[in-house]
C-alpha cells in the first residue's frame, strides 16, 4: 500500500469524548494522551517517515485555566516519562510553535529532547505546541522584511522555497496527508502554507477512540487517491 511520507494529525474531540461519558473534559485529555502514544508507535511500525501532531494550538491558551493546567501537566509527564522509550526506538522528536509561552522547565525539556534525538535518522515525530499557522507565516514575513530593510535581501528574490525556509517547518517536507478526528472539517490554523496540496481526511471518531484500525482506514483512503498537484494524470503509452 502506498503510504504518505509525512502524515499530520489534528487530534480533536477529547473534551466531547469525555462529556459524552459524563466525565470532566480533563479526563478526555488524559485518554487522548494514551492514544497519542499508541498512534506514534503504530505509525512507526507502518513505515510512515514523519508524523506531525497538533497537540496544542495558540488559541488553546484561551481555554479554562484548569483545562490548560491539565494539558501542561500531561506534557510534563510525557516528556519526563516517555523520553527513554522514544530514544530506545530511535525516534527523532522536534517541536514547532511558540515554546517561549511555556514554563521554563517545559521549554528546557523540549530543548533537551530535540538535542538528544537530533541525529536520529529514522522515524520523526513533530509536536505542534502553542502553534498557529498564521503566526508562523507572519513571523516569516517579518524576518524577510527585516532582511530587506538591512539590505540583505531584494524583494524579487523571494519565492515559495525562500519563504518556506523561514517557517518553523523549514526542515520538513510538506505533509502529504492531513487527518482530523472529531467530526469537524477544517484545518483550524494548522499548517496552512504547507497544506496547499495535502490530501485531507476527516473522521467523526473522537481522538481518544482513534486506534490502529482507524489509522489503517485513513491510510487506505490515501492510497486510493491520485495526487496530481494541479496537473493532469499522464497515461503511459503501451
Amino acid at each position: 500500500m502506498r503510504l504518505p511520507k509525512h502524515t499530520a494529525i489534528i487530534m480533536d474531540g477529547n473534551g466531547r469524548w469525555a462529556e459524552k461519558r459524563g466525565l470532566p473534559r480533563t479526563a478526555g485529555h488524559k485518554a487522548g494522551a494514551e492514544t497519542l502514544k499508541k498512534i506514534i508507535a503504530y505509525a512507526q511500525k507502518k513505515g510512515i517517515e514523519i508524523i506531525t501532531l497538533y497537540a496544542f494550538s495558540s488559541e488553546n491558551w484561551k481555554r479554562p485555566p484548569e483545562e490548560v493546567q491539565t494539558l501542561m501537566n500531561l506534557f510534563r509527564t510525557y516528556l519526563k516519562n516517555d523520553v527513554n522509550e522514544l530514544m530506545k526506538k530511535g525516534i527523532r522528536v522536534s517541536f514547532i510553535g511558540e515554546r517561549e509561552k511555556f514554563d521554563a522547565d517545559l521549554v528546557e525539556q523540549m530543548n533537551r529532547l530535540e538535542r538528544q534525538t537530533a541525529d536520529f535518522k529514522g522515524f520523526h515525530v513533530v509536536l505542534a505546541l502553542s502553534y498557529g499557522a498564521r503566526n508562523d507565516i507572519i513571523n516569516a514575513a517579518r524576518q524577510l522584511a527585516a532582511k530587506a530593510a538591512r539590505g540583505q535581501l531584494k524583494p524579487q528574490e523571494i519565492d515559495e522555497s525562500f519563504f518556506s525556509a523561514h517557517l518553523s517547518t523549514a526542515d520538513l517536507p510538506a505533509p502529504d496527508f492531513i487527518i482530523r478526528t472529531g467530526g469537524e472539517e477544517r484545518l483550524s490554523n494548522f499548517l496552512l502554507w504547507e497544506a496547499a496540496y495535502a490530501e485531507l481526511y476527516f473522521t467523526p471518531v473522537f481522538w481518544p477512540d482513534f486506534n490502529e484500525e482507524e489509522l489503517d482506514k485513513a491510510l487506505e483512503s490515501y492510497a486510493k487517491r491520485e495526487r496530481r498537484f494541479g496537473g493532469l494524470k499522464i497515461k503511459q503509452k503501451v
